[in-house]
């Protein structure tokens, strides 16, 4: 009785083989160097420059409206879960942090992100600079230079500002 191998007769076995075989001699070469140009391509980062430019302007565009306290640009900027920190150690929410741009005390003059740096994983993004103000503050004028970091994510196709939080330097 002829050997049995997977429930199949040993002719049977070794013509599906043979198939098998011949199938990976004509397609196999060409599965290894498509696997093998996807794996190079994989190791290079992809380009992230529209998006570091996106940010960036994400980043001007969220100081303009600081200074001219513009409530409706700060709210389209800003993630509903935002965490705004201060150098003090004060923490907003986002309502908290609009309501003391467009209506506190604080009047920024200018603001100028110095030596900024953007980094990108996926959906969210790095941003540290030194964040240089001039501005009034009850009235008196005040010069700031304190660190910041920046997390913006990709919502719904736009950059929005998730948290921050400032540092003396």
């Amino acid at each position: 009785m002829p050997k049995k191998i997977d429930g199949k007769s040993s002719t049977q076995y070794l013509a599906q083989t043979m198939k098998r075989m011949t199938t990976w001699k004509k397609y196999g070469k060409s599965v290894l160097i498509l696997a093998a140009v996807l794996f190079v391509f994989s190791l290079y980062p992809q380009d992230t420059t529209p998006d570091k430019e996106r940010i960036a302007k994400a980043v001007a565009s969220l100081y303009k409206a600081m200074v001219d306290r513009d409530e409706a640009t700060l709210t389209d900027l800003t993630a509903e879960s935002l965490t705004y920190g201060h150098s003090s150690g004060t923490i907003e929410n986002k309502p908290q942090y609009i309501e003391a741009v467009v209506h506190g005390d604080f009047d920024f003059i200018t603001i100028v992100p110095a030596d900024q740096t953007i980094s990108i994983s996926g959906n969210t993004a790095m941003v540290r600079h030194i964040f240089i103000t001039d501005a009034l503050n009850a009235g008196n004028p005040v010069e700031i230079r304190i660190g910041c970091l920046m997390v913006f994510q990709k919502q719904k196709g736009q950059w929005k500002l998730l948290a921050r939080q400032a540092y003396k330097l």
